[in-house]
């Protein structure tokens, strides 16, 4: 069963790709990544402006774009296709910018909404011989230094009726596809994805350069109905030219398409109006003419680019699908990464503790002159000072150790660094380590027997016991001594958890500060799960027609 045929089965399953579609992305600047980003747009593009409205109103006219090179002549092309200028030729044409549509009037419904390229708004324009005699563009279509001054403004299609155009096909110039200015380039590309029929036009000296051809083989590969043009061709060499453009053809794989050749005539020779005499588009005329007036043809036409169209799908989702993979891959190895290194920043740290680093300098001194010539706020300072600074530095050599790695990592954006608000964030968390060390201490003072030490006194002993580590092996005997053995183990268990949960929060703060913009990224397998599971919905649609 043909495929438009098929297109209420087919309609959900479309969508619902396209959905899936529209909805994968490729933040990290991975190589491949801008091919896929192009490739991504490419294919909404065909789904969008092609295939969803073709199945959906298969009855409707068929869409022949005419594209090709810099100076191929396709705006005279489509003129003398009409019979009257309905685009400017010339390299710095306005239509470089809106490209121009023109149709039957009974057919005009068809192409002013959005059933095809929704993303162009629609601008009509009168007939040329009813502009102002100064030549002026009539306000309907905004001219280049219009849109110079708006460069945000949607692209514009305008659209032109001519009863010379059978009903049942729409003519529409497109940029450039060569053009220097990269909007022109991708509007020529999208322009192309929602057409039923691909004129390509090039010239006798250009019909070998590589950029149409590529047009040609993504035309052989998607399998659309495709006719070309030899342009411009001089008589002398004509049947030479010929020959061997139609010899490239056939080695293509395309000797099939339908080839048209047009001498290099002066555009001047129907009364100045720019047009090539009639006879000279006439074969190309004809065909497009039987393609639009029989129904028969006319479907066959629009089946076959809708089939190729779902058949590349075939090869060009999993691709999609492969490039968020990689997405999701070289995600993942950024924040193995960043945890390697603050895995290592933690096991440092606690090994430093446990060494007693931090008993040194200042602390060192206030733990020696504690209780006579040093107070438990002023023993509390010191160590707050030494962790925190110990915590700054384990900060900063995990942010380098993560740095390094991801600097080997192809395509790898720039590591995030510690901010200036990392050491204000430190401090607040071993403030918080401190107050909670001296409510612990309060709370276990309100029920001790005897004299027993301050509250203040209290916490730095359990400070230094914690942070001390085996240097400092009075500290848990005074401890001892002054609220007995059971109270001192209790306290010294619950500090070593306090301070277990300071470095928990710091360094499980600072890596998740540096994982978020990674995670904000969205690069999740469920994408690529989701692009092939639509595939697979939407292949077995097809295979039960």
């Amino acid at each position: 069963m043909a495929i438009l045929e098929a297109r209420t089965e087919l309609l959900d399953a479309i969508s619902t790709l396209r959905d899936r579609v529209a909805a994968v992305r490729f933040p990290l600047p991975l190589p491949g990544a801008e091919r896929a980003r192009r490739s991504r747009g490419e294919l909404l593009a065909q789904l969008d402006d092609y295939l969803v409205p073709r199945l959906r109103t298969p009855e409707a006219p068929l869409l022949a774009v005419v594209g090709g090179s810099t100076g191929a002549g396709k705006s005279t092309l489509v003129n003398s296709l009409v019979g009257r200028r309905v685009s400017d030729a010339g390299v710095l044409r306005p239509t470089t910018r809106t490209p121009v549509l023109v149709c039957h009037p009974t057919d005009q419904h068809w192409f002013a909404g959005p059933r095809v390229l929704p993303r162009l708004r629609r601008v009509w324009t009168p007939r040329r011989e009813d502009r102002p005699a100064d030549g002026a563009e009539p306000s309907a279509v905004p001219d280049d230094d219009h849109w110079a001054e708006e460069a945000d403004a949607p692209p514009a299609l305008a659209v032109e009726t001519d009863e010379s155009v059978p009903a049942g096909i729409a003519l529409l110039d497109s940029p450039d596809i060569d053009s220097l200015v990269t909007s022109n380039r991708e509007l020529a590309a999208e322009l192309f994805c929602a057409a039923d029929i691909w004129v390509l036009v090039t010239s006798a000296s250009r019909y070998a350069d590589a950029v149409p051809w590529h047009l040609l083989r993504a035309a052989r590969e998607y399998d659309v109905t495709l006719a070309t043009v030899l342009d411009r061709v001089p008589h002398q060499v004509a049947a030479e030219v010929s020959r061997h453009y139609t010899a490239l053809l056939e080695r293509a794989g395309l000797g099939d398409v339908p080839c048209f050749t047009v001498p290099e005539l002066p555009e001047s020779t129907r009364g100045g109006c720019g047009l090539l005499p009639a006879t000279a588009v006439a074969e190309l005329r004809e065909w497009l003419l039987h393609h639009a007036r029989d129904p028969a043809v006319r479907m066959v036409a629009a089946d076959r680019t809708a089939s190729g169209a779902l058949a590349s799908l075939r090869s060009r989702v999993p691709e999609l699908a492969g490039a968020a993979a990689a997405q999701h891959a070289a995600a993942l190895r950024l924040m193995r990464h960043i945890d390697g290194a603050y895995d290592a920043a933690g096991e440092r740290v606690r090994r430093q503790l446990a060494d007693g680093e931090l008993l040194a300098g200042d602390a060192l001194a206030r733990w020696h002159g504690f209780p006579q010539d040093s107070g438990g706020d002023e023993l509390l300072d010191a160590f707050c000072d030494g962790l925190s600074a110990l915590l700054r530095g384990a900060v900063g050599d995990a942010d380098e150790q993560a740095a390094d790695a991801w600097s080997r990592e192809p395509g790898a954006p720039e590591c995030g660094r510690a901010d200036e608000l990392a050491a204000e964030r430190i401090d607040i968390q071993v403030r918080r380590w401190r107050r909670c060390l001296e409510e612990l201490a309060e709370e276990e003072l309100r029920t001790a027997d005897g004299c027993p030490p301050t509250a203040e006194e209290t916490a730095a002993l359990l400070a230094v016991a914690a942070l001390g580590g085996h240097r400092a092996p009075s500290a848990g005997d005074a401890l001892a001594a002054a609220l007995g053995g059971g109270v001192a183990a209790r306290l010294r268990e619950q500090g070593d958890e306090l301070l277990e949960e300071c470095l928990d929060r710091v360094l499980g703060g600072e890596r998740a500060y540096r994982l978020a913009p990674l995670q904000d990224l969205d690069a999740t397998p469920d994408q690529q799960v989701a692009l092939i599971a639509a595939l697979s919905v939407l292949q077995r649609a097809r295979r039960r027609r």
